[in-house]
């Protein structure tokens, strides 16, 4: 991963130490996509996760205006929106890309140690996920149509190692 802290949504640093020995879900989000009900699944599964596992695990949303201008909102609108709509409570950071010139040089990295369907390596829509196990490994990457829940099992697989 990147070694510099990134920024959240709400203007502050987010720094990489907050992440040392965690299981870590990222997701690229938007507001106005229609899997943006995907936040209600991925509150249940943060709360229902650290419920069990506190300090062990966390969510990050990184909102993205790449398909189909899904996320035209400035930060402070994204995480209002977040908050109001689907009770987030995970980190939403600032928006980023996640293909070509201007992708965030996490997504580049997520996308060179886990290629998607048929081996493609880019972000084919919102709400791809990636989950890093405790070693700071990419275990795992799902398409947007793969609901939050049914990551639940996989994720608390990696907590338990």
């Amino acid at each position: 991963m990147t070694s510099s802290p990134w920024t959240a949504c709400k203007g502050q640093e987010y720094p990489l130490s907050n992440l040392k020995d965690k299981v870590i879900l990222i997701v690229n989000v938007a507001s106005k996509c229609h899997f943006t009900s995907q936040y209600a699944g991925l509150e249940e599964l943060y709360k229902n996760i650290t419920a069990k596992h506190p300090d062990q695990f966390v969510i990050l949303g990184f909102p993205c205006n790449q398909f189909g201008g899904q996320e035209p909102d400035a930060e402070a609108e994204i995480v209002t929106f977040c908050e109001r709509n689907f009770g987030v409570t995970f980190p939403i950071m600032q928006k980023i890309g996640v293909n070509g010139d201007n992708a965030h040089p996490l997504f580049e990295w997520l996308k060179e140690q886990k290629s998607g369907l048929f081996g493609l390596k880019r972000i084919k829509w919102n709400f791809e996920k990636f989950l890093i196990g405790k070693d700071g490994q990419v275990k795992g990457r799902w398409a947007s149509v793969t609901g939050p829940a049914s990551l639940e099992k996989e994720i608390l697989a990696e907590l338990e190692k």
